[in-house]
């Protein structure tokens, strides 16, 4: 299974409680509409400006489903509801090995 860890700063004059909503209610609609997404995680940060405001987690069968999932139109509608929420997105492509 592919897992895609998304780091997330929010956008400039986005407050961290105003980001904190949004990632956690209002994006999430956008996940639960994307094709082949079996598992969506949102962790959000604490502290004092914290280098990235949220971690998300999204697990896709392979690599194939995350690309299908990211072309089609709901994809192209989260990445821009992202973008307009945010000031830096990293995305890490990983293959999650659990030791516990």
């Amino acid at each position: 299974m592919l897992k895609v860890i998304s780091l997330l700063k929010r956008a400039e004059g986005l407050s961290q409680d105003d980001f904190a909503k949004w990632v956690v209610e209002d994006h999430l609609e956008f996940a639960k509409k994307l094709p082949g997404l079996r598992k969506y995680v949102v962790n959000v940060s604490g502290g004092d400006d914290p280098a990235f405001d949220a971690v998300n987690e999204l697990y896709f069968d392979d690599d194939d489903a995350r690309v299908a999932a990211f072309a089609s139109e709901h994809g192209k509608a989260a990445a821009a509801d992202a973008g307009a929420h945010t000031s830096n997105r990293v995305h890490l492509l990983t293959t999650e090995h659990q030791q516990l």
